[in-house]
């Protein structure tokens, strides 16, 4: 355990930060899995790629990440 009060501070916010992350993390895998099915309507992926959007900006996953996956959602529409 840390002793001094700033230690102790970032050890409160990074645990948060975990938390907060990991549930991110947790909620945007459901939704890529849910829009990859075969029967994903519209709204499942637009979910989706909201959520990788925003997953990008806050850091959760890396920017071309985020557009590589976006692109792999919109593949299959597109051959369809």
């Amino acid at each position: 355990m840390p002793n001094i009060a700033s230690a102790k501070k970032n050890m409160r916010k990074s645990r948060a930060a975990a938390i907060r992350n990991r549930a991110q993390r947790s909620a945007l895998r459901t939704a890529l899995k849910n829009a990859g099915a075969a029967d994903a309507s519209p709204d499942v992926k637009t979910l989706a790629v909201q959520l990788l959007d925003r997953a990008a900006r806050k850091g959760l996953i890396h920017k071309n990440a985020a557009a590589r996956r976006k692109s792999r959602l919109a593949k299959p529409v597109a051959a369809a």
